[in-house]
Formats: structure tokens, C-alpha cells, sequence
């Protein structure tokens, strides 16, 4: 960033890669085939070299070769051609970079500095609404990571993969499954009956725990949870909305000691009580669980915290408990609304993560209403 002499501050910009890019693509045109799929003309700082990558961009849709003479006659029909300079400043361009080879490279500079520029209008912003006496700070919180996030999103580049480049990743996880001779691709989660169904909760997935409440969903997750800390010794993240902390324990205790759970709520342990337990919590302490009980968490809370937990912890599994009781963060006109909203977010996260994700829910009255009250995806609650 440049200051001139009155310490007024310059926004982020490279106008030689601006113009090393607007070069290129005069040089030949095949090169806008390059730049086009991740630079836009709102990434130019100049205002004439935006609106001429628009009239090249325009060309490139018409199928049209893009050199000075088809360059002029477009910026001329848009009436844009005295503010870029004219042709003379068209053909000056060609003389800004000897070759197109790395047109890419400078489509790179050039959208850095515009998410830059981004990141000093969202401060700004942010800063002023910090500022206001009135502001709550939760929302300030969740509006300011939102429009980082997607500022992140949209500076990521993503192509598309050539099949022989994922059927390489594909034969590595291959090898690693039957190194392991686990005879599960996925995490297993302890019940054989459920990892043959599954074939262990696969990577990208989001899972859906549900049943009527009393149930036992939470301590089949927590069975879950312990089966990957322990016996798999992989990182788990818990998300509980619903219960504390120490009431999560409880009940791991409860299972791991095999001990019955009243007899730990009331105190009255014996002495094999009480070594079965210390037995528990030596085991226990080891396991890799990492809970977060947090209530009434937001969808882009709980990201935040398992994309820290994934970097931090190489976190394998996440769990969120339950999927009704976590916040949108936003208005919605129904619930049903507010749910979906909820869903596709930890669908995101399994793909962002590369990781499954165990959602436990509730399931509506529907499904003691049937004879056979065997549930369906309609019977998830506010779904």
C-alpha cells in the first residue's frame, strides 16, 4: 500500500499486472480462456482497465477474436473508447508484457489486491458498526464472519479435476483401508450391524441420528464418540445444545464403568462403585473428545469452531446434538426454513472438513401415529 505526501493512504493496486493481463490477452487471445474463469472486471482498480477486460470479455462471449481493431470497435459501440484512452493507449497495452505465458500469474496479483481492497471496505464497516452504541455484539460477530467467509469462498479457486487425478487419491485410500483391515471404508462406530449398513460413516457425509425423545439418541452418540477416541484413536468434536458439559461426563462415566447411573446422580457409589469409576476416568482422560456445550449455537459458530478444531486437533468426527436446538443466525418465515438452513450448513461442513458429521434429531408424533411406527424422512421434526 503507497501513501502520497499528504499521508493519504493508496488502496491496494498493481497497475502493471492490471495492464501485464489486459497486454496479454491483446497479445493473443486464446489467453482470455485462462484469466476469465476467476477474474472479473469489478477486480480492476483502474476504472478504464475494467471497462476494457468488460468489452474483451464481451468479445470472448460473442466468439469473437480479441485484438486492438476488435477491441476498439466494441469499446467505440459501448461508448467507452475516449475514457480508456483510445487506440493508442490500446496498442500501448501490447507493449507492457513480451509474452502471454503468464497471464495467469498476473490475474492472480491483480485479484489479490481487489480482496485486499475487499478486506479494507468490510474493516471499515465493521469498525463503524462497532462504533454504534446500539449494536449487539453477537450479530456484529456473525455478520462480520459471514462476509469474511464468503470473501474467503470467492478468493479460493476451484477447478474441475481431472479423472485420473481423483482415481489417484481414490487407489491411496484404498491402500490405507486395507492396511488397516478394518473391512470399512468409513469411521466405524462400534455397532456391527450399523457399520455393514453404512459402511462407517464416510467422509463428506452428513448423518442423521434420529428418534422419538427418551429414546437413547445422545448416549448412542456418546457410544459412538468414545468407540472413535478409543478404539480408533481419532479426534471427536461434540457439539451439545441441549445438555452441560458435566451432564456428558456423567454419562460417559456412567458407560465406560458399567455402573448404574441413579446410584452416580445420588451419590450413593460403593467401594466397587467407586474403583470402577477411577478406572473410567483414567480411560476416559485419554480419549481425544473435545465438547462444546455452548447454547444455542449458530450454524457459522459451530463452523468456525470445527474448521479451528480440524487445524488444530485433525479433528475426524463431528457430532452436534441435537440438530432443532442449533441457530440459524438469521430470520427465516418458518421453521421448517430455519431447519433446512441448519442442515445444508453441516452438509457444508462435512464437505469443507472432509469429515463426517453425526447430527442427532428429533422425530415428530407422526411416527407413533402409524401402526408399524417405523419412521421416514418426512418424520424428522421441523424438517
Amino acid at each position: 500500500m503507497v501513501s502520497s505526501s499528504n499521508n493519504v493512504k493508496i488502496p491496494p493496486q498493481d497497475l502493471d499486472a492490471e495492464k501485464s493481463v489486459l497486454g496479454a490477452v491483446l497479445l493473443d487471445s486464446a489467453a482470455i480462456n485462462t484469466v476469465a474463469e476467476f477474474l472479473l472486471p469489478e477486480h480492476f482498480y483502474l476504472p478504464e482497465h475494467s471497462l476494457i477486460y468488460t468489452a474483451m470479455i464481451t468479445l470472448f462471449e460473442k466468439q469473437s477474436p480479441i485484438d486492438v481493431i476488435t477491441l476498439k470497435n466494441e469499446l467505440q459501440h459501448e461508448g467507452s473508447l475516449k475514457k480508456v484512452g483510445g487506440t493508442a493507449y490500446l496498442s500501448d497495452l501490447i507493449n507492457t508484457v513480451p509474452s502471454s505465458a503468464y497471464v495467469e500469474h498476473y490475474g492472480r496479483i491483480v485479484k489479490d489486491q481487489y480482496t485486499k481492497r475487499r478486506l479494507i471496505t468490510m474493516s471499515s464497516r465493521i469498525t463503524e458498526k462497532a462504533f454504534a452504541e446500539d449494536g449487539d455484539v453477537k450479530i456484529l460477530l456473525d455478520s462480520a464472519e459471514t462476509d469474511i467467509f464468503a470473501l474467503s469462498q470467492q478468493h479460493m479457486h476451484r477447478d474441475f479435476i481431472e479423472l485420473k487425478s481423483v482415481l489417484a487419491e481414490s487407489f491411496e485410500r484404498l491402500e490405507e483401508f486395507m492396511k488397516s483391515g478394518s473391512g470399512l471404508r468409513g469411521l466405524t462406530t462400534g455397532f456391527t450391524q450399523l457399520d455393514n449398513k453404512l459402511a462407517g460413516m464416510q467422509d463428506s457425509n452428513l448423518l442423521i441420528l434420529a428418534a422419538r425423545p427418551g429414546i437413547g439418541k445422545t448416549t448412542l452418540a456418546l457410544n459412538m464418540a468414545l468407540y472413535v477416541a478409543t478404539k480408533e484413536k481419532k479426534p471427536v468434536g461434540f457439539f451439545s445444545l441441549e445438555m452441560s458439559k458435566e451432564e456428558l461426563v456423567d454419562r460417559l462415566l456412567v458407560g465406560q464403568a458399567d455402573i448404574d447411573a441413579w446410584r452416580l446422580k445420588t451419590g450413593k457409589l460403593s467401594d466397587d462403585d467407586y474403583s470402577r469409576l477411577t478406572e473410567a476416568m483414567g480411560e476416559l482422560s485419554e480419549a481425544p473428545i473435545y465438547i462444546d456445550d455452548t447454547p444455542g449455537s449458530t450454524i457459522i459458530e459451530m463452523r468456525t469452531k470445527a474448521r479451528k478444531l480440524k487445524v488444530e486437533r485433525d479433528v475426524k468426527l463431528i457430532i452436534v446434538d441435537y440438530l432443532q436446538l442449533a441457530d440459524a443466525g438469521k430470520r427465516f418465515d418458518s421453521r421448517v426454513q430455519e431447519v433446512s438452513f441448519v442442515s445444508q450448513g453441516l452438509k457444508n461442513l462435512a464437505r469443507e472438513l472432509k469429515i463426517p458429521v453425526l447430527a442427532i434429531s428429533q422425530l415428530s408424533r407422526a411416527v407413533e401415529q402409524r401402526g408399524s411406527k417405523k419412521p421416514q424422512l418426512a418424520d424428522l421434526r421441523e424438517s
